[in-house]
This record gives structure tokens, C-alpha cells and sequence, in this order.
């Protein structure tokens, strides 16, 4: 999901709670805050020399733990205030992937895209995923598109592209 279709779902449903399931059935805590947005640029070169480059929104989620017992969720309206003052601030990048930083003590701390989204009475529950990381020099590298093992991988010593 680009950030300016991030931003249109919050307008569209300003009187809803705002709910991120990290996991299926699993949710960040009603105690949520967002701590941080984050303009990033990904300037990259992969292990067959091919260079990339590409931006996004990272948006952090980060649990109080001094508000554990809070049981009401933030709300599309609130969310979108605080992205909109920050956007003054600091102008994000409209038409590129945004994505969600969390972790907590059960959850490894992940940047997570958005997979989907599920309205659902007053709520709106974005749906995040985890990317899984790939050999993006498959065909330079001459790596299968099967599934690999850590000895199969594209940057082994002899693997035709480190």
C-alpha cells in the first residue's frame, strides 16, 4: 500500500478505531502510540552488482507500557492528525510503499507491510505481513527459483556473483 492510499483509508473512516493485527489473530496493543515516520531511501547494490533505488514510510508503533490496562484503540482520525502534522513538519513521500515498524516482547522488531485491510463495525484493522528477503540476482547468480538452503544461497563462496 502506497502512504497517500495509507492516508485516503484513515479519511475515509475517521470515526473508526484503528487496529493493526502484526500477526494473524495477534494485535498491537490498544496502548499503541506512533512514535516515529520515517522518510526512508533505499540506495542498494545487490550480490550480482545490480543497483536499486527506491523510497518509503516507515511509521513506528511502539506499546506504552505504562498504559497496558488502556483498552480503547486509537482512532483513524487521531492517526491521520498526527500524520498530517508531521507531514507538515517533514513532507513524506506520497506514492511509495508504506510500512510499519513494531515489535514486543513475543514479536522480533520487523518492518511490516501492509497485506490488507478488514473494516469491521467501528473498527478499521490494517493487516500487516512480513517480506521475506530473496536473492534478487537470481538470474546473474544462476540460482534456482526453488526454495534454498543457507548452502545454496546466492552469495556463497564460488556462487558465481560475490
Amino acid at each position: 500500500m502506497k502512504t497517500n492510499e495509507f492516508l485516503t483509508l484513515l479519511k475515509e473512516n475517521t470515526d473508526k478505531s484503528l487496529l493493526f493485527e502484526y500477526k494473524k489473530g495477534h494485535f498491537v496493543g490498544a496502548n499503541y502510540h506512533i512514535t516515529e515516520i520515517k522518510n526512508i531511501t533505499i540506495d542498494s547494490v545487490d550480490c550480482g552488482a545490480g543497483t536499486d533505488f527506491w523510497k518509503e514510510t516507515i511509521i513506528q508503533l511502539w506499546e506504552s507500557p505504562d498504559e497496558h490496562e488502556r483498552e480503547e484503540y486509537l482512532s483513524a482520525h487521531k492517526a491521520l492528525s498526527i500524520l498530517n502534522k508531521v507531514d507538515q513538519i517533514k513532507p513524506m513521500e506520497q506514492n511509495v510503499e508504506v510500512k510499519f515498524e513494531y515489535s514486543n516482547p513475543e514479536f522480533h522488531t520487523a518492518q511490516l507491510f501492509v497485506n490488507d485491510f478488514t473494516i469491521e463495525q467501528n473498527k478499521l484493522i490494517v493487516k500487516l505481513a512480513i517480506e521475506k528477503t530473496d536473492c534478487k540476482a537470481r538470474e546473474t547468480c544462476g540460482v534456482a527459483a526453488a526454495v534454498e538452503t543457507i548452502e545454496e544461497a546466492c552469495c556463497t563462496p564460488g556462487g558465481g556473483c560475490c
